[in-house]
């Protein structure tokens, strides 16, 4: 009985802990197209846990970018937490596929569990998180996967949309 009242619990907080405030005005999606600038810092915890490094990966939001003529090809979209075990598992695939196939791919993430994270969990429908969510070169989701992503299975799905996987 306790485990269920447990699970309910999680599941209620990680529900109304994503949602959005109202604003009144809705964002449009083109100006608040991110940036792939990911940045990999170590970052110490200082509760009163163990202290352990942590691959912390931020992305750069820009409101107004110049269309420059590119070959991506897809759009890989991450929405978790750097709080988040199974995210943090998929940070290091994250940062493989940015340093290597940054031409045809761009990699973006979303921290949901943040102010700054949190319309996105809106705008992509985040039920669970780590969710991934893959666009096409015209924007448009042609593939999501919910729960960690293992390695070989996300670079078939690039495969499939001709990233040039070496």
């Amino acid at each position: 009985m306790r485990k269920y009242l447990l699970l309910f619990l999680v599941i209620f907080l990680f529900i109304f802990g994503c949602e959005n405030k109202k604003s009144g005005k809705k964002q449009d999606a083109s100006n608040n197209e991110a940036v792939s600038n990911m940045t990999a810092e170590p970052v110490k915890e200082t509760l009163n846990e163990p202290q352990m490094s942590q691959l912390k990966i931020t992305a750069v939001i820009a409101d107004e970018q110049k269309p420059k003529k590119s070959k991506i090809k897809v759009t890989f979209v991450e929405l978790g937490s750097v709080r988040c075990i199974p995210c943090k598992m998929m940070q290091p695939i994250m940062k493989e596929i940015e340093e290597k196939y940054s031409d045809e791919v761009k990699v973006i993430f979303y921290d949901v569990w943040t102010d700054a994270g949190r319309p996105y969990a809106e705008k992509y429908q985040v039920r669970a998180i780590p969710t991934q969510v893959f666009l096409d070169e015209n924007g448009k989701e042609f593939f999501r996967h919910v729960g960690f992503f293992p390695r070989e299975e996300l670079f078939e799905v690039l495969k499939n949309k001709g990233v040039n996987i070496k």
